[in-house]
This record gives C-alpha cells, structure tokens and sequence, in this order.
C-alpha cells in the first residue's frame, strides 16, 4: 500500500482530520498539571517532610543558629541519637530542636564528670560542645527511668540548653514528636545530612 493510499485509510478510521489542539484545550490541560502538582507537593510537605529553621545556639556545634533543616514526619518512631523537632507543647511554647537521649524504659545518669551514661553506658557523644557541668545537671535526682511512651532529650550545648535535664521541659510525650530532622540544606555550604 501506498503512503497515500495509507493516510487516506487512516483518516477514514479515525473519522477525517486529527483535530488541532486549541489555546483554550492547551491552557486547560497545563493548569489541571499544575493543580495535580500544588496536591502532591502539598500532600508531600503536609505529611511527609517539612522545612524548619534552628532558633537558638543549644544544638552548637552540631546546628547553628538560622540553619535551615529538612524533617522526616511520616511513620517516624523515636530513636536515641536522632536530632528531632519538638512541638511548642513542651513547656517552653516553642518548637524544640534537641538529641533523643533516651526512650521509654531506659535509665539516664549524669556521673560527677557531667558525662551521661544510658543503662549504665557511658554515651560516646562527639558531638558535644563540651560536658555538662555542675550547674547544669538539671532538677532531677539520677539515675532516672524514662516512662514508657516518653523520651529523654537534651541540646548538644549540655550548658547552653534547656531540655529534659529541667522540669519545665522534663520528659517528652513522643506525640509531640514532630519528626526526625534528616537534611540541613541551609547554607548551603553546611549542605549535609544528619545522623
């Protein structure tokens, strides 16, 4: 068959010319990606990730003051040596960025050296500004037992940092958990991701 004879039986099938898309038929169809897109980054940064911004200097040397994170919220349990964010209903009416210590039914102790031993281990913290000092061991008597459906956090500045060591913050009910911070994107010289 000849290419003719070919297009010709095609337009016969398809019932004549293939119609032109218009202005209108093309600006319909962008604007329905566009609205497909907005659900999906919306859905993505309402229940997946969210961004958040470092506020203060407790998390030193690890974060500073104005880094912008990435947090991981979707199905997040946590973990001891996560970096999480805090809902403001931890005492402080703030969002908090501080280290998981300790979850539910682990013992927390502060030795006379202002190091922190969990179940009796002596925690290997290389992220620590330094160790915490006398003043700041906080308003408990140690060792202590973390309740069950709790965690234990502090700030990597230990003398900079209100956190559970203190009442006013104490124990945090892992429903005020926002979620796990995993990427540090500003600036984007410190571009990392967080362990």
């Amino acid at each position: 068959m000849e290419q003719s004879e070919k297009t010709s039986v095609y337009q016969e099938t398809a019932g004549g010319d293939i119609p032109k898309k218009t202005l209108k038929t093309e600006l319909i169809e962008w604007a329905k990606a566009f609205l497909f897109a907005g659900v999906i980054v919306g859905l993505l940064f309402g229940f997946v990730i969210t961004p958040r911004v470092v506020d203060g200097h407790s998390m030193n040397p690890t974060l500073q003051d104005g880094d912008r994170l990435i947090v991981w919220m979707l199905g997040y349990d946590p973990a001891p040596g996560d970096i999480v964010i805090l809902s403001e209903d931890t005492g402080l009416d703030e969002c908090l960025v501080k280290r998981v210590i300790a979850t539910g039914g682990q013992t927390v102790d502060i030795d006379a050296d202002g190091c922190v031993l969990v179940d009796g281990a002596r925690l290997d913290e290389t992220y620590i500004q330094e160790a915490i000092d006398g003043r700041h061991r906080g308003d408990w008597e140690y060792p202590l037992t973390v309740p069950d459906g709790f965690i234990f956090v502090m700030g990597d500045n230990r003398n900079a940092s209100t956190d559970s060591r203190f009442r006013m913050v104490g124990f945090i009910d892992e429903d005020e958990v926002v979620g796990r911070a995993i990427l540090r994107i500003l600036p984007v010289s410190s571009f990392c991701i967080l362990d």
